[in-house]
């Protein structure tokens, strides 16, 4: 375990976002036992270039990390007045998630590993999001997740640096991708999450009471379910036309209601069962449930959940917005945490790059 501070440079090109930042992990005497610094956080959203499809065409966004990718490692080594020579590590998502954009980030982080002969690790882009609390809360192990994005719904309690619980995923669609098509049935734009909740300030959620799957359920566990939801929200949608402004920041009300709910539900349960799922009661201190993913920026969510927490005795950690949706700081503070624990970076140089990848599943 390394006892000095560590640079690392972590890239992210798993989706729609090209990323590259540089993160310092500094041992100390906090809660976790670590402090983190960000020294350079440089994002370019591909909104704008997918927004006419209503939705991430792969072949487009693979083709902008190539465009684009080298200029920010640039720009991110600048920033934080750094060389490569002085970085520890340099970590690059390696999946879930669009196979070419991976495979460019991927890529181009082992290259500079090995022209910088500097260690390098492969990292789950879940765990990015998964670790990041640790990075701007300094929140100490063992907590609950709830990792909520465009492709991922899943509770796990978290004991470790590559130790996960899962207690419930998504039976068929994910939070966030619930958000898109609801939000192009609506007619609203990309990314959906975003268009809802904007339009849901100004709507009645009363109005339109739609379903709960699964709110009750026990025997469900902590599973999700959204696509009944989402069919719903079209039939009520296909009756009232022609539809009006009003209807529609009704129904984005009815729908984020509906969302926040299933979730909401889902986190009782798992806060209930979090001490259950090791031998040993887990102490109160980490009685913490950290939200994670692009969905955590939702407001309303954020504030559903923190009541959820304070009730069950629980506390909530959410990073800033700018940080829950997909960026290079998550990805170099996992393989700064990686480097500090003493994982060997040198067999990640193998490392494939998977479309899928369970957050409790190593990569070979």
């Amino acid at each position: 375990m390394s006892a000095k501070s560590i640079n690392v440079l972590g890239l992210e090109t798993s989706c729609d976002e090209t990323a590259a930042a540089i993160v310092r992990l500094t041992p100390d005497g906090g809660p976790s036992g670590l402090r983190g610094e960000i020294l350079s956080n440089v994002v370019l959203s591909q909104i704008d270039l997918h927004a006419p499809y209503g939705g991430v065409v792969p072949e487009l966004a693979a083709r902008a990390h190539i465009d684009h990718l080298d200029r920010l490692v640039a720009n991110a080594l600048e920033e934080a007045d750094c060389r490569l020579q002085d970085m520890d590590a340099i970590a690059a998502t390696a999946g879930p998630g669009l196979i070419g954009g991976v495979l460019i980030g991927l890529t181009t982080g082992k290259a500079l590993a090995l022209a910088s002969g500097t260690p390098f690790f492969a990292i789950n882009h879940l765990e990015g999001h998964a670790l990041t609390a640790r990075l701007t809360h300094g929140v100490a192990f063992p907590y609950l997740l709830l990792l909520v994005s465009g492709g991922h719904c899943q509770l796990c309690r978290v004991d470790g640096v590559g130790d996960y619980t899962l207690l419930g995923t998504t039976r068929d669609d994910a939070v966030g991708e619930a958000f898109d098509k609801a939000a192009k049935l609506l007619g609203l734009g990309y990314p959906g999450g975003p268009e809802i909740e904007a339009r849901a300030m100004h709507g009645d959620a009363r109005r339109f009471v739609l379903p709960r799957p699964l709110i009750g359920h026990h025997d469900s566990g902590c599973d999700f379910s959204f696509s009944g939801l989402k069919t719903a929200l079209r039939q009520r949608a296909v009756d009232l036309q022609p539809i009006s402004a009003e209807d529609i920041c009704d129904l984005a009300a009815g729908f984020q209601a509906a969302i926040t709910d299933c979730l909401v539900d889902r986190c009782r349960r798992a806060m209930e069962k979090f001490a259950d799922t090791t031998d040993a009661p887990a102490p109160a201190s980490s009685k913490r449930l950290v939200v994670a993913g692009g969905v955590a920026a939702n407001q309303h969510l954020k504030h559903a959940l923190e009541d959820a927490a304070h009730r069950a005795g629980f506390t909530l950690s959410v990073p800033p917005p700018a940080l829950c949706t997909d960026n290079g700081a998550m990805i170099a503070w996992a393989g700064a945490e990686r480097y500090h624990a003493g994982c060997a970076g040198d067999a990640d140089l193998d490392a494939p790059a998977r479309a899928r990848w369970p957050l409790s599943e190593k990569i070979f």
